[in-house]
C-alpha cells in the first residue's frame, strides 16, 4: 500500500530520547551524514559493514534478525494480524494500547548501534523522499539509489529487497526501509518507504507507504 506523505498527529510523535539512559555508541554503528534535513542519516544499514552491504532485515518493532518472517514468528502478536499484543489502536486488531510510535526498547537502530541512533519517523522518511534527489545507480556492483540532500551531500540506499517467511525477495531492484511509525488506519501495518526499478522499462519510483509489520525490511538509522 502506498500513500502520499501527510501529517498524522497521532502517528508522528517522535520517540523520546532520554539522555540519562542513552547507551554508548557501538563500534558497529555507521557514520552520520548531514543532508541538510531535520536529522542526520546513517551512511549504511543496520547490520551492514559498508554502505553497499544489504545489512540485516527486521520485522517492525523487533531488534534482532531471524530466519522466518511471518505472523507466527512475530513478537507482538499471538499468531495472526488480528491478535496484536502491542502497538494497536483498534480492538479488531488486538489489545489496544494506543501506542503509535516504537518505544526505544523496540527500536532496532538503538538496540544494535546504541548512542542516540534511532529509526526515522514517517515524517523524516517523507522529508528524505520529498526534499532529496533520488538517482538510480550502481556502486561496487550493488544497485540502489543515491539520495542527494539539499546541501549536496548524499547517502546510498541499496536495493536489499525484503523477507517474507524464509525467503528473500526482489534484491537488486527493490528496497524497503522501515519508519518507527505505526499506520494508524490499520494497526497490522507500519510505515515505510519503498523504491523500485523496472528492469524492462528502466523506470524507477520511490514512495512512502505501509506494509505488514511481520515482514523483514531494512533499517537506515537517523540521529539529531
Amino acid at each position: 500500500m502506498f500513500n502520499a506523505c501527510s501529517k498524522d498527529d497521532e502517528d508522528e510523535s517522535k520517540q523520546e530520547n532520554n539522555s540519562q539512559n542513552t547507551p554508548p555508541e557501538k563500534e558497529s554503528a555507521g557514520k552520520a551524514v548531514d543532508l541538510g534535513l531535520s536529522v542526520k542519516w546513517a551512511d549504511m544499514n543496520v547490520g551492514a559493514t559498508t554502505p553497499e552491504d544489504y545489512g540485516d532485515y527486521f520485522a517492525w518493532g523487533e531488534t534482532k534478525p531471524k530466519e522466518i518472517y511471518n505472523w507466527s514468528t512475530y513478537t507482538w502478536c499471538e499468531g495472526s494480524r488480528t491478535t496484536l499484543t502491542k502497538y494497536c489502536n483498534n480492538n479488531s486488531k488486538g489489545i489496544v494500547d494506543n501506542k503509535t510510535s516504537l518505544e526505544l526498547a523496540d527500536d532496532a537502530a538503538r538496540a544494535n548501534w546504541g548512542g542516540t541512533w534511532r529509526m526515522p519517523t514517517y515524517d523524516e522518511l517523507c522529508e528524505l523522499n520529498n526534499k532529496c534527489t533520488w538517482t538510480w545507480t550502481t556502486r561496487n556492483y550493488v544497485t540502489g539509489f543515491s539520495v542527494t540532500g539539499p546541501n549536496g551531500n548524499s547517502i546510498f540506499l541499496p536495493a536489499a529487497g525484503y523477507r517474507s517467511d524464509e525467503n528473500l525477495y526482489d534484491t537488486g531492484y527493490n528496497g524497503d526501509y522501515w519508519a518507527s511509525s505505526l499506520y494508524t488506519s490499520n494497526a497490522s501495518f507500519a510505515r515505510y518507504v519503498y523504491f523500485y526499478f523496472n528492469t524492462s522499462s528502466g523506470a524507477n519510483s520511490h514512495t512512502p507507504g505501509e506494509e505488514y509489520r511481520c515482514f523483514g525490511r531494512s533499517i537506515r538509522p537517523v540521529k539529531e
